[in-house]
């Protein structure tokens, strides 16, 4: 499975129902699992972004939805990043010419 990196912002509708979060992450945990995918970790954060998961999916198409659903919500902005192993960023690596 391909690992993923989500950071999101809260908007103002988050913000005023930022005590519900952990339901919120609660109910897509259980998405993530209907769709064959992980949120591996939660971080609350300092600085540019609210907060992250760590997300393990089959593809790149699986991940897109799931953020196109999250985003919808109204809650946060997402942004979502592929992220690399060090096993897979070793493979890139060696093939490069």
């Amino acid at each position: 499975m391909a690992s993923y990196v989500m950071l999101f912002h809260f908007t103002h509708q988050g913000i005023e129902h930022v005590k519900q979060s952990p339901g919120r992450i609660d109910t897509l945990r259980k998405l993530f699992e209907r769709h064959h995918a992980k949120i591996k970790d939660f971080y609350a954060l300092l600085g540019q972004y609210d907060t992250l998961f760590i997300v393990e999916a089959p593809n790149d198409e699986t991940v897109a939805k799931l953020a196109l659903y999250i985003a919808e919500q109204g809650t946060v902005r997402v942004e979502t990043h592929r992220a690399f192993t060090e096993a897979e960023f070793r493979k890139l690596l060696s093939e490069v010419d």
